[in-house]
């Protein structure tokens, strides 16, 4: 990780115990300061993370300090040591363990590879353009998964439900379904489950490069954070506190999941939504066009397929749009088509093998809120397929105006 300015301690005490594990690193600059001139010391030092020592710190004075932050561009991190308040939306809780000292300088790492994107992303916009994180907060389109089965399994679904998305699981196989169909933001590992479940998850998470970075908050007494996983806590605290603790973590991961998609959507010349991760509409009409007349020439099969959501789901054809985009193969292409659906072409494809995929699709698509099927975020899917007479407009013409259900 290069040097992108100093750490900026806040602390009432001269100089906190944590500061000698970021000196023995020598990997950053520390400045340290006392809450009353802080202010004054993020505008001087112009830091690129500050660490908080918040134990005895209330929550009007640290959220005051996180308002002061999350209003700076690029994304300045801020760690909370020990905070024993309600955290503000944007502080990172960590909590120190006795003998594991590197942990702190893993989550500060972590913090500061958002910080770095942000900066690319701002660089490369044209004209560069400053965008703070509460600018674009990202808190409600992220998704947590909640896995457990025990009694604090359905206030912990309504706690986190009321600012993200989530995604429920009663077992860990079902979990690992949702890692890999979908855009995760964070876990929560609520109760349920031995300390050898918890620790085969934790590791198989701590193995995979993909999920590494993620926020994970496990609910257990009995395990410690010895994985390499950055954004690890294991705590014992109710479900409100949990939630309190996972959501700015997760909106962190949310921030950094929409930088990504932006630099790609540069990097695409504006083509791809920074959204969805799917093309524009404009481009999918554009590709479309010139894919009927390619397959239409030279012979073969394109099918398309219309996923249409309720409208009383807002949150469905996004989480919809999010899946297609990580799930479909390198040859299809789809967009956003307006405020209900989303169209996919599957170039090379005929109608039953595009029948075949849209199932599967809309399967991933059932949100599992509570561990059960709801249907109502399901979308209704109809698919049509080429045919000598076609032109690009009456393909999809046939497309909206007859639906084919091809999902049950």
């Amino acid at each position: 990780m290069s040097q992108q300015g100093p750490v900026l301690i806040v602390s009432a005490a001269a100089r906190p115990p944590f500061a000698a594990v970021l000196d023995e690193t020598k990997l950053f600059p520390v400045v340290v300061t006392d809450w009353s001139d802080a202010g004054r010391a993020i505008e001087q030092v112009k830091p690129a993370a500050i660490i908080a020592a918040a134990e005895g710190v209330d929550f009007v004075t640290l959220s005051g300090l996180a308002r002061r932050a999350a209003a700076r561009a690029p994304y300045l991190p801020l760690i909370a040591v020990d905070p024993a308040t309600t955290l503000p939306d944007t502080a990172i809780a960590f909590f120190q363990k006795p003998g594991l000292p590197d942990r702190l300088t893993a989550r500060l790492n972590a913090s500061l590879r958002v910080r770095a994107l942000h900066a690319t992303v701002m660089r490369r916009l044209v004209p560069p353009t400053p965008v703070a994180l509460t600018d674009i907060d990202p808190v409600g389109e992220a998704t947590a998964l909640l896995i457990g089965r025990g009694g604090a399994y359905p206030t912990l679904s309504v706690a986190l439900g009321e600012r993200a998305g989530v995604v429920g699981a009663l077992s860990i196989e079902a979990a690992a379904k949702h890692l890999s169909n979908r855009d995760i933001d964070g876990i929560v590992l609520a109760e349920g489950f031995t300390p050898r479940v918890m620790d085969a998850f934790l590791t198989v998470l701590t193995e995979d490069v993909r999920f590494r970075p993620l926020p994970v908050i496990v609910a257990s007494a009995e395990l410690t954070p010895r994985y390499e996983l950055p954004n690890l806590e294991i705590v014992t605290a109710g479900p409100t506190r949990v939630a309190d603790m996972v959501l700015p973590m997760i909106r962190q991961h949310a921030f950094e999941a929409r930088l990504g998609r932006m630099l790609r959507a540069i990097d695409a010349k504006g083509l791809i939504d920074a959204r969805t991760g799917l093309l524009t509409k404009a481009a999918f009409e554009r590709d479309f066009a010139t894919a009927v007349y390619q397959t239409a020439d030279r012979g073969g099969a394109l099918s398309v397929a219309r996923f249409t959501f309720d409208n009383a789901q807002p949150r469905a054809q996004l989480d919809g749009a999010r899946i297609i985009s990580r799930l479909m193969r390198q040859t299809d292409f789809g967009a956003v088509h307006d405020d209900r659906s989303i169209v996919v072409a599957f170039a090379g494809t005929d109608l039953r093998n595009a029948q075949a995929i849209t199932r599967r699709l809309a399967s991933v698509m059932r949100h599992t809120q509570n561990g059960r099927r709801d249907v109502r975020s399901e979308p209704d899917v109809s698919v049509a397929t080429l045919l000598p007479t076609d032109s690009a407009m009456s393909l999809l013409g046939r497309l909206f105006g007859t639906p084919e259900r091809a999902a049950s």
